[in-house]
This record gives C-alpha cells, sequence and structure tokens, in this order.
C-alpha cells in the first residue's frame, strides 16, 4: 500500500459513509495517510450539546471515526475488519461555533489491536480535546 492514498480510494472510504452518524454530523476527510489521518467537522446546532457549545459526545465521535479511518486503511480490507475498542477523551475548552480538526496519529499498530492518539483543535490550532482509542482489527470470517 502506498503511504498516500489515491482519489479513488478516498472516494470509496466516501461512500461507505452515506447514511450514517458521520454523514450526519458533516465529518470530512481532509488528509490520509497510513500514519496520520486529519478529518473535520463544522461546530453548530447538530453538534451542540444544550449550552450551546460543542458536546463531548460529537467530540469523541470524531476523535474515534478518525482512529477507525487510521486503522482501516493500514489493513487489508478483503481478509480484516475493524471495530473501536475502547476510547477515552479530555476536553479542555469549549467551542461554539466554526471547525474542529481531528488528527490521529498512531501510538502503536499490531497486528490485532492499533492504538491512536487523536488531538481536536480549532481554527487557530488551540487544542480542543485530546484522545486515545484502541480498534481491535480481526479477520473476516466466512
Amino acid at each position: 500500500m502506498s503511504e498516500r492514498f489515491t482519489e479513488q480510494q478516498v472516494e470509496e472510504l466516501k461512500r461507505h459513509t452515506k447514511d450514517t452518524l458521520i454523514e450526519h454530523l458533516g465529518i470530512t476527510y481532509e488528509e490520509l495517510s497510513l500514519d496520520k489521518v486529519v478529518m473535520s467537522m463544522p461546530v453548530g446546532p447538530k453538534t451542540h450539546q444544550p449550552y450551546g457549545v460543542l458536546h463531548g459526545g460529537a467530540s469523541v465521535v470524531l476523535a474515534e471515526t478518525a482512529a477507525s479511518i487510521a486503522t482501516a486503511i493500514n489493513i487489508n480490507p478483503e481478509t480484516h475488519v475493524c471495530f473501536g475498542m475502547e476510547i477515552n477523551a479530555n476536553h479542555i475548552r469549549s467551542k461554539k461555533d466554526g471547525i474542529v480538526t481531528a488528527t490521529a496519529t498512531p501510538f502503536h499498530k499490531g497486528r490485532t489491536t492499533m492504538v491512536w492518539h487523536i488531538e481536536l483543535t480549532d481554527e487557530q490550532n488551540k487544542t480542543i480535546c485530546i484522545s486515545r482509542c484502541t480498534v481491535a482489527v480481526m479477520e473476516k470470517k466466512g
């Protein structure tokens, strides 16, 4: 596999997000490589909690999505599948509107698990949330 995904591979990934939470929240792909995945999400009514700021759960969705995509591009999709196994998040500062960007980089890339560090930042590169996500890698059955 090449270090960078082709446009065709990116389009295939995007097709799999149709009618999912990823599409509903407006999460987009910004950069894909084997050791770095960058995704963005708008902050607004769809991602707000009742006080009008970014919901922590929406931040976790973005973080896990980045980690899951990062794992998916590091495995053979013909023989393996991946699933989020554990995630934690520390919410550093609030955000009312604009864009939040998640950058996932690897702590560990193994045969059966991958662990990713994900930092969510705003447009001024200020940290909004930090997260660590473990993703299980399993052989497809049947």
